[in-house]
């Protein structure tokens, strides 16, 4: 006996009222589900309609390809975020270096790093809401307004990583260096990053039915996730450590005074960093045109005096080429509260505020009995005058009869650095404390010598300190201002640093990231177990998962063999049905 169509469209009812939960249950997160796909492709109704098939996550070719973009604008735009980040020890070298080649005063670091951090996180969320979008079984489709964001974060990315390179290459050994203090925890982030991944890999490894594409997905995973369990094996790194073996803390030597607290090389500035506890001062040293040694670093007198104001046609002339009474009449400390290079100014009071604004340029001498009364090593760069200065071929005796006649300082208190002459002075005053740029063979240096090396800190090495430590040849970084880099420093085991900021370093009690190997080794350990137990379970479910809708599709009989095919020939009765109220469902049974 035929059944009646009454019976046919019931069960047919019943069939997709079958499918409809199944359905609900695959998107019972739509909303949600709607939202990322508006927030990544700008088609709020329409995308929910759109279901990815086993090996189908985008939508053509060139879907697939923006994604590719996306994955790559973020490894690139991490590289320059990270890469800027850790260069901030050097931000005030860098916009000083564009002061002078622009000739105005901007702080260029400063929104460089405000522009790494949004293009970092625009594509950062674009990548989160792919992911997410894949792990919700959705295809990809990325509306052109973010194409051409993305487009135009790559190539800011690559421009800025490549010009920063050129001016600025030597950062990138900084970067070398910030590895020995955060791989430990980079390390636990691409962990639990690939961890996260797994749900996304997982769903649609266990949808796909041809083992090659399986395999094709799998195999880069796995060999990704097993060299980050294994990396621990081979990174070393002097902040891992029993503290016993930790020496004490590198002494620290105001570079040109307290620059954050107070106008750089002036009386004041080596003042606020005695106060704040400096071991050491350092400056730089230029002798005036009728003979007086005064502190000044730079080339002219623009960046740190109102020169432009007193002597604006001298603007571009060495200040050797000035008399001390010229640089007498120069204001050494505005400049600081107008340009502000540390973003420090406002933290000083009103007293201070007045007192930095009415400094003017120092002497030498006073430098001097400034370190003396205070029983301070000294440090500094001795520059020879220009061609025509009076002074020019006696520089070196000039500044001698400053620290053996003039100044209260003894002699065995100044660190002299000035490579010329070296054997005349040494014999002049063989008391002075010998100090060298130069990484130079121990048996080069003890022959003449040298107490100790002055050294860019990119140059660190735990092993040349220590190997010039045992020959007692002690060992001086510059420029030092970051806690990190001076916490490096320490474990490394250098004696002193020259820094910007002795009121912050002081105040560390032990080197940040410091840890036992057994707590080190413990840390990984823990990380990559809990990771692959994490990982396996994810896997379990995904698979456990598409045995359940097997069965379930075998028992429906509406939907084709193999997972996530359902709903293919009759997906658009199923949201007619979904969308049907009750009274027309009751005359459709009817």
């Amino acid at each position: 006996m035929g059944s009646t169509p009454t019976s046919v469209t019931q069960q047919k009812l019943s069939k997709l009222n079958v499918a409809r939960q199944m359905l609900l249950q695959r998107y019972q997160h739509q909303p949600f589900v709607c939202c990322l796909a508006g927030l990544y492709g700008c088609q709020w109704r329409s995308y929910q309609h759109t279901l990815t098939q086993p090996g189908h996550c985008c939508r053509s070719k060139w879907e697939c390809g923006s994604f590719a973009l996306i994955v790559l604008t973020f490894c690139l735009s991490l590289i320059f975020l990270y890469f800027w980040s850790e260069a901030q020890n050097d931000y005030n070298d860098f916009d000083w270096f564009n002061f002078g080649n622009l000739g105005f005063w901007f702080p260029w670091s400063l929104v460089l790093l405000i522009l790494a951090v949004f293009l970092f996180t625009y594509v950062a969320v674009l990548l989160l809401l792919a992911v997410c979008l894949l792990s919700e079984g959705q295809r990809l489709y990325l509306h052109w307004c973010h194409k051409i964001g993305i487009l135009v974060t790559l190539i800011l990315s690559i421009v800025a990583s490549s010009v920063l390179s050129d001016l600025w290459g030597r950062e990138w050994m900084t970067v070398l260096l910030s590895f020995q203090v955060t791989a430990p925890y980079l390390h636990i982030g691409g962990v639990v990053l690939m961890t996260l991944l797994s749900w996304p890999i997982a769903f649609h490894v266990f949808r796909l039915n041809m083992k090659v594409s399986r395999i094709a997905i799998m195999l880069p995973y796995t060999t990704a996730i097993l060299t980050l369990y294994l990396v621990p094996l081979g990174l070393k790194s002097p902040c891992i450590k029993d503290s016993r073996n930790l020496g004490s803390a590198p002494a620290l030597i105001g570079h040109r005074g307290a620059p954050m607290l107070a106008p750089e090389n002036t009386y004041m500035s080596f003042e606020m960093a005695l106060a704040a506890g400096a071991d050491g001062l350092e400056t730089d040293v230029t002798i005036s045109y009728d003979g007086v040694p005064f502190l000044m670093h730079d080339k002219n007198l623009r960046r740190t005096t109102d020169v432009e104001d007193v002597f604006p046609n001298w603007t571009h002339v060495s200040p050797a080429m000035f008399t001390w009474r010229e640089l007498q009449s120069l204001n050494a400390g505005s400049w600081f509260f107008s340009q502000d290079p540390f973003r420090t100014a406002s933290s000083l009071s009103s007293s201070q505020h007045l007192q930095a604004k009415n400094q003017s340029v120092c002497t030498l001498r006073a430098f001097l009995d400034l370190a003396a009364q205070h029983g301070k090593l000294v440090l500094f760069d001795l520059y020879r005058p220009p061609q025509g200065h009076p002074y020019r071929d006696t520089w070196i005796s000039q500044t001698l009869d400053v620290i053996q006649n003039q100044s209260s300082i003894h002699s065995s208190q100044v660190l002299w650095l000035p490579p010329e002459l070296r054997d005349f002075v040494q014999e002049l005053d063989p008391e002075l404390q010998q100090i060298t740029h130069e990484q130079a063979p121990v048996e080069e240096l003890q022959l003449r010598r040298i107490a100790r090396l002055n050294i860019h800190y990119s140059s660190m090495s735990e092993t040349e300190i220590r190997k010039y430590a045992a020959a007692n040849i002690s060992t001086n970084l510059y420029v030092v201002s970051e806690p990190w880099l001076y916490s490096l420093a320490w474990c490394s085991g250098a004696h002193s640093v020259a820094t910007n900021a002795v009121h912050i370093l002081k105040k560390l009690q032990r080197p940040l990231f410091l840890m036992t190997p057994d707590e080190y080794r413990l840390m990984w350990t823990l990380t990559d177990i809990a990771s692959l137990i994490l990982i396996m379970m994810i896997f379990m479910f995904h698979w456990w998962r598409e045995g359940v809708l097997a069965i379930s599709v075998n028992n429906s009989s509406e939907l084709e063999t193999g997972s996530y095919r359902q709903f293919r020939t009759e997906l658009n009765d199923v949201w007619f049905l979904s969308n049907m109220s009750a009274s027309e469902k009751q005359e459709l049974s009817l």
